[in-house]
């Protein structure tokens, strides 16, 4: 969980200073506004990080932290900030503003600023995308750290040798074991007592944090709920056939497959060839031509778009048949693929066709006219079981839901779909608020209020013993199978053979696995979107003959894995191969020069974190959480 935090918020300069700083700053504020609050400016006073002679202030902190949050939310809408703070990403925040100003700070020591032209450049750009105020300061921050660490990503390369050790890599084969030590069959036999379920539940109270849920009271509607929608008249159905009286005149439309050709002599040459019994696109074809078929057009619509002449001779010949005729772009090859005739029609033909318009038109007008005087209804104080009873719908409530939309507690269990269209606003209102809104584009409506809002907070161990005692398992089973995968990896790295080892003791653990498997097989996988085995992964990030643990995945237990063999790939030192890794590489090389020079920085400016300012924003922003 915390990687995925840090792609989402660590924006590393050294990672990121080949962007524009139009995207930077894109990243630093797009979020600003998304959640329709903040979790409060902090009022805590100082600063919680002092950079060289530059401070970082809680306001400053407080607000980044709320960007980043409506950053993560984008991907994990029930995402709340206290889980958000418990999970480091208060951390990361905090990490990225010391190492802007550590940079902005050397900088100036050094000479590299970034003028007042430069600054207003990118604000003019940054304009387009964030109408809003961006401070000069935050501009002139990333622009100072792009001329600082940009030079030391630029033109890195790999040497050769290395590349070429790299593409042995690429196609090498490992062998090795790996045994699986399960969580539960390493915990306690004993239930814990109620002392020390307490204990685990206060040492571990983030992990047990709820996410918002609210109790969502809604009726739906149709069009249909209008009623006594007048039908329409015999006037109005007249008034009507009058205004549109051009569509109902009789019209003829023709499909056409035409070539232009530049003289006359050839476009008798080429009807002459389709008579003969070529084809009208092979003959353009043979002189480098194309023939275009257009749409259906009538004899006016055919005269725009080439000339009058084209359009008599066009509508002079029958379907199938060739004619021609000259245009100022040259001579027309044409023939008529199809022929569409439509009489004229009187009004008595078209009276029921004119009347089901109208009768859409009155009763999408006057369902309109309903929204709006909802909408006044629920201004002028009306609540919303007044209002539907007033329009014959019966009203419902959710069971209690969270941000995606999912039941709490549930699962598989949603929303229904004419709420889902709302729901981003219904965790955005307060209280008895309720309002109106479009589920389904002209055909179903719902009117919407929040009833019940329970904020997002460390759930009572009353009403979750069994999920504690579950955790309290798990975790002391994990962290005894840890210092069993422990004693393992030591007997192994002795000389014991890892099954000898584990048939020493005294429990029954699953079958040793034996793995071999190549890199490309291992990228396969990958590229084909199914998950890794982690012990998999680990194999091919191993030295030939060490043995490492690793811990699976939500605590469920340990893996002991031991590669012995590795079988390099065959790669030519001539390899084009070789040449494009180098390349490669050295983009990878240059960000960690970046990287380097970055933590270099910030180490000689010298950092003084404020560990009691950073607390009280910390809880400050926790304790915000529903207000």
């Amino acid at each position: 969980m915390l990687q995925f935090f840090r792609s989402f918020l660590k924006s590393k300069v050294g990672a990121v200073i080949g962007l524009v700083v139009l995207g930077l700053i894109a990243l630093a504020f797009a979020a600003a506004d998304i959640t329709g609050g903040s979790f409060g400016a902090s009022t805590t006073s100082g600063h919680v990080a002092e950079v060289g002679s530059e401070n970082v202030t809680p306001a400053e902190l407080t607000t980044e932290a709320n960007q980043a949050l409506a950053r993560v939310r984008q991907q994990e809408p029930t995402m709340s900030m206290s889980g958000f703070i418990a999970r480091g990403g208060l951390g990361i925040i905090l990490d990225d503003l010391i190492d802007l100003k550590a940079l902005y700070a050397f900088g100036q020591d050094h000479g590299i600023v970034a003028g007042d032209r430069l600054i207003d450049s990118e604000l003019q750009r940054a304009g387009a995308i964030q109408p809003q105020g961006i401070p000069r300061d935050s501009v002139a921050q990333r622009l100072v750290a792009r001329q600082l660490l940009a030079p030391a990503e630029y033109g890195a390369v790999l040497p050769a040798e290395m590349a070429w050790r790299y593409g042995q890599l690429l196609g090498e084969r490992r062998t090795g074991s790996i045994a699986i030590l399960p969580s539960l069959l390493f915990a306690p036999e004993k239930e814990p007592t109620a002392a020390e379920l307490a204990a685990y539940y206060k040492a571990n109270t983030d992990s047990f944090i709820r996410p918002e849920r609210r109790v969502i009271r809604y009726a739906t509607f149709g069009a249909d709920a209008v009623k006594n929608v007048a039908a329409p008249t015999d006037a109005e159905i007249a008034q009507r056939f009058n205004a549109d009286k051009a569509q109902y005149e009789a019209i003829e439309r023709r499909q056409i497959t035409q070539l232009v050709v530049p003289t006359e002599a050839a476009a008798k040459a080429i009807v002459a060839e389709v008579e003969g019994g070529k084809s009208l696109k092979a003959a353009a074809s043979e002189k480098g031509l194309s023939a275009a078929k257009l749409d259906p057009l009538s004899k006016a619509e055919l005269a725009t778009q080439t000339s009058s002449g084209v359009a008599d001779a066009v509508f002079a010949a029958q379907q199938g048949r060739l004619a021609i005729a000259r245009s100022p772009l040259g001579w027309h090859v044409v023939r008529v693929e199809t022929i569409d005739q439509r009489p004229a029609r009187t009004l008595d033909q078209v009276r029921g066709e004119i009347a089901s318009n109208l009768a859409t038109e009155k009763r999408r007008a006057a369902l309109s006219d309903t929204l709006g005087k909802i909408e006044e209804q629920f201004e002028e104080g009306a609540n919303l079981p007044e209002v539907a009873q007033s329009l014959g719908l019966q009203v419902q409530s959710t069971p209690q839901i969270t941000a995606d939309g999912a039941v709490y507690q549930q699962p598989g269990q949603s929303i229904t779909p004419a709420l889902k269209p709302v729901l981003q606003t219904a965790f955005a209102m307060q209280e008895n608020e309720p309002q109106v809104a479009e589920a389904e584009a002209g055909t179903t409506f719902v009117i919407y209020e929040v009833t019940e809002i329970a904020s997002s907070a460390p759930a009572p161990l009353r009403e979750i013993t069994e999920d504690v005692k579950a955790a309290y398992a798990l975790d002391k089973g994990a962290a005894a199978a840890k210092e069993q995968a422990q004693k393992i990896q030591a007997a192994v790295r002795k000389g014991e053979k890892l099954e000898a080892v584990l048939a020493k003791l005294p429990k029954k653990l699953p079958p040793v696995e034996r793995v071999g498997m190549t890199r490309p097989q291992l990228m396969q996988i990958q590229q084909s979107g199914r998950p890794v085995p982690p012990p998999i992964m680990l194999l091919f990030a191993m030295a030939s003959g060490s043995v490492k643990i690793q811990e699976a995945p939500q605590q469920r237990g340990w893996f002991v894995v031991a590669l012995d063999e590795v079988e390099p790939g065959k790669i030519d030192r001539n390899d084009p191969s070789v040449a494009a890794t180098r390349r490669e590489l050295g983009k990878v090389a240059g960000g960690e020069y970046s990287e380097a020079l970055r933590k270099a920085i910030t180490k000689d400016v010298g950092v003084e974190r404020n560990e009691s300012a950073i607390k009280a924003v910390r809880d400050q922003l926790a304790g915000e959480i529903g207000n």
